[in-house]
Parts: structure tokens; C-alpha cells; sequence
């Protein structure tokens, strides 16, 4: 990263990183002109499904600032579905959109057919897995867009403690970011370097923009959409809010490594001179040698399914 780039970036950081108590629900339903599809992919969310729905979306359903609720289910088994449904969602499962691809991949394959399954003009994605409800959430996500028209993508992030052995670890939550992420953006997209959680699940984009860019189907989502947006809009168009702290169940670190490829592939995809072709095999030497298989493949703009059709 040059100088001049820091520079830039700390320029950005100063207009554009926000934090959700600084937005007062009755203000932004005031001066509201875009419908807001609120999507939240869930797998096995049964524990904490009604509690998000409650207790973060719903006092913003009841304020006018989310006009539909959608919960795309993977196929739960413990209820999840059936619970959403009870608490006033819409439910979607993943496998029945966009049939034509076949059974959806991962999470970002999800969000990819909710973005087809809804019609908002802004789409909010929300994690189902979390015990902390808050709706400054969702709000401190649709609040500069609501109440910016030239900014585009709102990324959420979270103080992210981790829990270890009784104890919480401050800022020891996002492994994934810290030790992949990070780097490959200073190295590579340096422009995006002042996001604090770029591998945030959270976050809040007009739909024009995620109907014009690729999703990669698992964990390399969010990273993927970030550098795309970034070249679809530039770097004023992006911004991130601070939403609190967030609480969800930690990943062993051997499962770890599966996800930073992804986020790796993600980004080795989008270089100018990237000419090789992974198929997604990765080895585990700890599990007498046998391969998982990461998924890695993308999906087109949804835009250039439109226009086919």
C-alpha cells in the first residue's frame, strides 16, 4: 500500500464509516423512498430464529423501514422454518429458486437466489444463528442508504469477543479475517483495507448492484462482493457501520482453513493475471488424508439471467 493510498482510504474512513447508534428509526421512515427486503439464510436456526425475527427485525417492520421479511431456509430439520413462519416471515427454501442450478451450494448460493426471491429495492442480509437481538442491527446497516443515494453497500461490523475456556478474548473473534482477509486486501485491494469486517455476513446493498456482480457460492461471498462493488462503484459508494458486538459459535481451527481458501479463491479469481482453475479439493493430513471438497463456484450476475429471459 502506497502512502497516497493510505491517505485515501483514511479520507474514506472519516465519511464513511458510521456508527448505528447515530440513526433514530422515526427519522429514516420519514425520509424513506426505497422498499427494503430484509433476507436471512438459515440452516438449523431453530434456537435463535425467533428471537432475530422478534427481537432485531421486527420493532423496524413495526416502524415502516422493512417492507418484506424473507427467511431462506437450507432444508432445516429442527423447526427453523416452521417457527419463522409463526413470527411473520416469508419463508423461501434455498433449493426451490432458480432451479436450473441445481441444489444450492453454500450460504452465498443462498444469497444469491434471495436476491432473485425478493423485490426490494435495497436487500439487507441478516445472520440467523446469533443470540444477540438488537434491532440497531439492521438499522445502522439501512441507515446510510436510506439516507444517502450515492452510497450503494453498507458492510455491519461487530466487536467479535471469542470464548475460550470460560474466559471471553476481546477481538480474538475473527480469525478467518485477521490471518487471511486482511492481508490479501492490503496486498491486493488496498483500497479496500479500511473495512474492519470484510468478511461481515451482515450487510446492505442496493439491488441494482448485487443484480450486476457474480457471487461465489460458499464462504468466499463476502469478501467476492465487496472487491466487485468496489469496481462496479468505487470506494465512495461503500461504507461500513459499527453495530455493536456480535456472539456466534466459533469454528474449530482445523474447519478454519476450509473457509480461508474459499475467501483465498475468491480473491485469486478477481486478479488481473489469474489463469489457474482450483476445483475446490482440499486436503486434510490430520484425517488419514482425505479431501474435502470447499465449494468454490460462482454464480452470474442475476442481471444477465434477466436479460436471457
Amino acid at each position: 500500500m502506497t502512502g497516497e493510498t493510505a491517505l485515501r482510504v483514511g479520507a474514506w474512513a472519516q465519511r464513511r464509516r458510521f456508527r448505528a447508534e447515530g440513526f433514530v428509526p422515526e427519522r429514516l421512515a420519514a425520509q424513506k423512498t426505497s422498499s427494503v427486503s430484509m433476507v436471512i439464510p438459515t440452516r438449523e436456526c431453530g434456537a435463535t430464529i425467533t428471537g432475530v425475527l422478534d427481537g432485531t427485525v421486527g420493532p423496524l417492520v413495526a416502524e415502516g423501514l422493512v417492507d418484506e421479511v424473507v427467511v431462506v431456509d437450507a432444508g432445516s430439520r429442527d423447526g427453523t422454518a416452521e417457527l419463522a413462519a409463526a413470527h411473520g416471515a416469508r419463508i423461501v427454501q434455498q433449493d426451490e429458486v432458480l432451479t436450473e442450478f441445481g441444489p444450492a451450494l453454500g450460504k452465498g448460493d443462498a444469497m444469491w437466489r434471495a436476491v432473485h426471491a425478493t423485490g426490494g429495492e435495497i436487500v439487507c442480509f441478516l445472520d440467523g444463528d446469533t443470540a444477540d437481538s438488537d434491532p440497531r442491527h439492521p438499522l445502522g446497516l439501512l441507515g446510510p442508504l436510506l439516507g444517502d443515494p450515492s452510497i450503494e453497500l453498507v458492510k455491519g461490523a461487530f466487536d467479535r469477543p471469542l470464548r475460550a475456556a470460560g474466559t471471553e478474548l476481546a477481538h480474538e473473534g475473527g480469525r478467518v479475517t485477521e490471518l487471511m482477509a486482511r492481508p490479501l486486501l492490503n496486498f491486493h485491494e488496498p483500497l479496500l483495507a479500511g473495512f474492519a469486517q470484510p468478511l461481515a455476513g451482515e450487510f446492505a446493498a442496493r439491488r441494482s448492484l448485487l443484480e450486476a456482480i457474480p457471487f461465489p457460492v460458499g464462504y468466499g461471498v463476502e469478501i467476492a462482493v465487496l472487491i466487485e462493488a468496489l469496481r462496479a462503484r468505487g470506494l465512495e459508494a461503500l461504507a461500513e457501520c459499527h453495530l455493536g458486538t456480535r456472539r456466534q459459535p466459533h469454528q474449530p481451527l482445523r474447519a478454519l482453513g476450509e473457509m480461508a481458501y474459499a475467501v483465498l479463491t475468491a480473491v485469486e479469481r478477481r486478479l488481473e493475471h489469474h489463469d489457474r482453475a482450483p476445483d475446490g479439493r482440499y486436503l486434510r493430513p490430520w484425517d488419514d488424508f482425505r479431501v474435502a471438497w470447499v465449494p468454490i463456484a460462482e454464480r452470474p450476475p442475476l442481471a444477465s439471467l434477466i436479460a436471457d429471459r
